[in-house]
Formats: structure tokens, C-alpha cells, sequence
């Protein structure tokens, strides 16, 4: 079993192992949740610089949520409409698999250094989305990257329309 720092390495580097030992480790979700809540400090302290400190507990917050709602949503889209006679899943994995595909949004923490921050996010971002494809693959038990990536984008494509109903809502 890999330490939490090898896990961290290891779901940066897009290990598909890491990705199905944490899928696996009952006792790997505090983990999970860890690696988001310091991806989400990261983000904050990274962008210091133009925000200030009042948004870190407030990120921490909303990531742990947008890491809920993926779950979830990657979850139903990748094992019932998408679900191949492998795929085999519960909540409870995915949210060990894609808690841990945060780890490349430690990086963010480099935002601070001045006139890295465009370059950072842009990096950490794309990293993200390749290590979020990598462990809806290894979740969702497919053979096919393809597969996994159409589950994020269909994931993303919802969230997106269910977030612009939200704020639409607020409007006069």
C-alpha cells in the first residue's frame, strides 16, 4: 500500500495503479477529501495576489462540494448511461478516485510568484482534466480513455447548464 504522499505523486503522473489502489482502499477517503481541501488552498494562496485571503475557507468550501456533485454526476452519467457490462462502481470510489485527481492543483500554489498565474491555472487546469479522465477510467472499470473522457464532458456540459440555471435564477 502506498503512502499519501506517494499517492499524491502517483495521481499526479496519471498512475492508473494509484488511481485503482485508492478506488479500492475503504480508508482512503479522508485522503480524498484532503487532496482537494489543499488543491483548493493551493488555488487561494496562489491567487493572493489579486483576491486577497478571504476567499481560502470559502475555495475549501466549494471544492468540497464541486467534488460531491462530480461524484455524483460521473457516477450516474458513467454507470448508467455510459456503463459498460465491466463497469462496476459505487459513489463511494468515485469520490476516492476523483478526490485524488486534484493533486496536480497543488501546482496553483505557484500562482503567487508574480506573472505565472495565467500560465499556472491554464497548466493545472489541462493536468486536472487528464488526471479527472484517468480515474473516471480506473472508477468506472473501462478499457476505453475515450469513454471516460465522454463521461467528463457530458459531466461538464451538466454542471454547466445546471450552474447557469442557478445564477439565471438570481437575475431580476
Amino acid at each position: 500500500m502506498s503512502s499519501y504522499t506517494e499517492r499524491l505523486i502517483g495521481a499526479a503522473r496519471l498512475d492508473a495503479q494509484i488511481y485503482e489502489e485508492v478506488e479500492h482502499d475503504t480508508g482512503s477517503m479522508g485522503q480524498a477529501a484532503w487532496t482537494v481541501v489543499l488543491a483548493s488552498f493551493a488555488a487561494g494562496i496562489g491567487a493572493l495576489s489579486q483576491g486577497g485571503a478571504s476567499g481560502l475557507l470559502l475555495g475549501a468550501a466549494a471544492a468540497l462540494a464541486g467534488w460531491l456533485i462530480w461524484a455524483y454526476l460521473t457516477y450516474y452519467i458513467g454507470s448508467k448511461f455510459l456503463g459498460t457490462p465491466e463497469t462496476e462502481v459505487s459513489v463511494k470510489e468515485m469520490m476516492r478516485t476523483i478526490g485524488f485527481s486534484s493533486s496536480p492543483g497543488l501546482i496553483r500554489v505557484l500562482g503567487i510568484i508574480p506573472g505565472l498565474a495565467g500560465l499556472v491555472y491554464l497548466v493545472s487546469a489541462l493536468w486536472m482534466l487528464a488526471a479527472m479522465v484517468v480515474a473516471v477510467r480506473q472508477a468506472l472499470d473501462y478499457t476505453s480513455t475515450m469513454r471516460a473522457v465522454a463521461v467528463c464532458i457530458i459531466g461538464w456540459i451538466v454542471q454547466a447548464v445546471v450552474l447557469a440555471l442557478f445564477i439565471a435564477s438570481f437575475r431580476p
